[in-house]
């Protein structure tokens, strides 16, 4: 395996990438169609949150303030019948758009299924690209990803930008459907064999009450469906990939060192030592004490002796404060049993230094004084 040099993006290349993620269909994302994949900590400098741009702003159909009425007896929730009957026969997007989150949000079945039914019909084929956009978006709004992904194929788009954004909504409603085969290979498209440009392309997960985009890189998600799907080391090589350097990057190594079960135990502490560089160089002392907590974790699976790693992460514990992870390490040292307990009542001592009631802490040393 050859290792990664993580290194900062260059102007030029970070302009083309920039200029890329603005290819995002930001459009109308529903809070129903946030993404499917598993919990994981996300790495600390992700993607921004983006805004929509101005093509997607065209298409888009802004989603009404939730003012939910209270309805009398006997009463179903959402929006009058006259406004849905007026909204189901239209033939605006836009409006039909809206009776779907209005039927999504009060878990309204019956209209989701008259909606879903008219939009799938409303526009055979063929029809121009920007119409099967806002159709295959308004779909997703209904909570119905799989008739989006039919719209979808109904076009088959060029290339350039239109290919682009077409993958983007492909990829959209794939990982609402939880098909994270399709939405795999809908990001490896888009990567068109160059998969470190993922990492600068922010995805649409979520819009935010504020009407904000929460986003997340491509490559990450990427990695994300490819672990899903079982394909660990495919998944690995995604991450490793990455060239942002600091946290972003540790966090990635942490999480192929994870991933690369079947690697020697040589290559997978080669990965960790990376990690535990970048994450000194960011400052992020909580991180490399997690990565030396892992680095035990892995040398002991591997019937390696952990000893030395455990010795750093004592270390480290003891230079940044860490009275709980000192306290871990040292209960169970015989030599230790006054300092370990000293540590517990420390521990339990809200006031004391590093109970959640002491003063703030002074200045952080210089890095090269923390990492042993």
């Amino acid at each position: 395996m050859t290792l990664p040099l993580y290194m900062p993006v260059g102007p030029r290349r970070r302009l083309a990438l920039l200029l890329m993620a603005g290819l995002v269909i930001a459009g109308n994302v529903p809070v129903q169609a946030q993404t499917a994949l598993p919990t994981q900590r996300q790495p600390s400098s992700a993607a921004p949150a983006a805004q929509a741009p101005p093509m997607a702003a065209e298409l888009a159909t802004p989603q009404a303030p939730v003012t939910p009425a209270v309805p009398g007896p006997g009463v179903l929730p959402g929006m009058p019948d006259e406004d849905f009957d007026a909204a189901l026969r239209s033939e605006d997007f836009a409006a039909l758009e809206r009776a779907c989150q209005d039927s999504a949000r009060f878990d309204r079945s019956d209209r989701l299924r008259l909606l879903r039914e008219r939009l799938v019909t409303m526009r055979p084929a063929p029809q121009p690209f920007a119409v099967i956009l806002v159709n295959a978006n308004a779909l997703i709004s209904c909570l119905a990803p799989e008739s989006a992904l039919t719209v979808l194929d109904r076009y088959g788009p060029g290339q350039g930008r239109e290919r682009e954004q077409w993958l983007v909504q492909q990829w959209r409603a794939a990982n609402a459907a939880l098909d994270h085969r399709r939405a795999a290979e809908a990001l490896r498209r888009l990567a068109a064999g160059r998969v470190a440009q993922l990492e600068t392309m922010p995805l649409p997960l979520r819009l935010r009450e504020d009407g904000s985009l929460d986003t997340r890189s491509a490559l990450d998600v990427l990695a994300g469906h490819l672990e899903v799907l079982g394909r660990s080391r495919e998944a690995a090589e995604v991450l490793l990939a990455g060239r942002l350097p600091g946290t972003v990057a540790a966090e990635r190594l942490e999480r192929a060192v994870i991933l690369l079960v079947a690697v020697p135990l040589t290559e997978r502490n080669a990965l960790l030592e990376l990690a535990l560089n970048q994450a000194a160089a960011d400052g992020a002392w909580g991180l490399a004490a997690q990565l030396l907590d892992l680095q035990q974790f892995v040398q002991r699976a591997a019937g390696a002796d952990p000893r030395a790693a455990a010795d750093r992460r004592l270390r480290l514990a003891r230079r940044i404060d860490d009275a709980y992870g000192e306290w871990l390490l040292e209960r169970a040292n015989p030599e230790a049993k006054q300092r370990a307990a000293a540590l517990e009542r420390e521990l339990r001592s809200p006031r004391a230094a590093g109970g959640h009631a002491s003063p703030a802490p002074g200045p952080t040393p210089p890095p090269n004084s923390l990492l042993p």
